[in-house]
């Protein structure tokens, strides 16, 4: 066995922590500068290909995307969806999860075979859109919840670690007097922190960060997330919108290319700050669940 401690032990060491810390650098540096470009001036983004640190403050950027009503509302549909959604997901992945996990659960092998199926193949855009057009859902919220309300990868991965937990205590809690949804309630959820953080944490980072349901099922510029107005703005700012664009006859062309990064801030900064809050289950929640089937 090779000891840590040796020569060759540290330099191995040495060796982990710089390719570890150049490929932090390497993760880190752009959105530093995008958050630098957000502050900085026009005259010095056309000036300095690279920096990290502005010369000149500037607030233009922030302040013209807040006084524009569109992209103020839109953040506001944002964290809405990405709230209520993960909710709905949450809420549907467990209450599938837990009976699937009992073993007993007559047509079980069928059901996860579905499951399995639908991770392998999916009916495509168009189907999707007929099926959300014939439950009425178009133009609505639930539009951008519903059709992605179970994933069936995560639904694996928590029936695997409902799985898992001892049986006893599940036969103490049915002592007790609780039923299926008692024992879930009672037992299997609070047992399920790791998960459900984890999960909570991919789900709510999908709905931010998906636009394309909303192009696809929102037809009132007033609905649309923040990530479509982040199109519309990167869009306007390269010159490339198709005549045919579904655009906010009331947005206005941003004026500069320092709005474009300041818009892309303002629509990444808010779930980052939601991970510190989540990270000691992180990494125990993506590990549980994943060994036994």
């Amino acid at each position: 066995m090779r000891k840590w401690n040796s020569t060759g032990g540290k330099i191995f060491d040495c060796l982990n922590y710089v390719i570890l810390i150049l490929f932090a650098v390497c993760t880190v540096l752009p959105f530093i500068y995008i958050i630098a470009g957000s502050f900085a001036t026009d005259a010095e983004l056309r000036s300095r290909a690279f920096f990290i640190i502005p010369k000149t403050i500037s607030m233009d950027a922030y302040e013209y995307i807040f006084s524009n009503g569109s992209l103020v509302r839109s953040l506001g549909v944002s964290v809405y969806v990405t709230i209520i959604g993960t909710l709905v997901n949450m809420f549907f992945t467990m209450t599938m999860a837990y009976p699937l996990s009992r073993r007993d659960l007559r047509g079980r092998n069928k059901i996860l075979g579905l499951v399995i199926f639908s991770m392998l193949f999916g009916g495509g855009m168009i189907p999707t859109y007929m099926v959300v057009k014939g439950l009425g859902l178009l133009d609505t919220y639930w539009a951008l919840m519903i059709p992605g309300a179970i994933s069936a990868f995560n639904l694996i991965i928590v029936k695997n670690f409902f799985q898992e937990l001892p049986k006893e205590l599940e036969d103490a809690a049915r002592i007790d007097g609780c039923n299926e949804l008692g024992v879930l309630w009672r037992i299997y959820l609070p047992l399920s922190k790791p998960i459900l953080a984890t999960f909570s944490l991919f789900y709510a980072v999908g709905h931010w960060n998906d636009f394309t349901a909303a192009l696809l099922y929102i037809n009132s510029p007033e609905k649309w997330p923040l990530q479509v107005i982040l199109r519309q703005v990167v869009a306007l700012s390269q010159n490339v919108v198709a005549a045919g664009d579904r655009l906010d006859p009331n947005f206005v062309e941003p004026p500069a290319q320092t709005v474009k990064m300041a818009t892309i801030a303002v629509g990444t900064v808010p779930i980052l700050l939601v991970y510190p809050f989540l990270q000691k289950y992180f990494t125990k929640g993506v590990l549980l669940g994943s060994v036994k089937s």
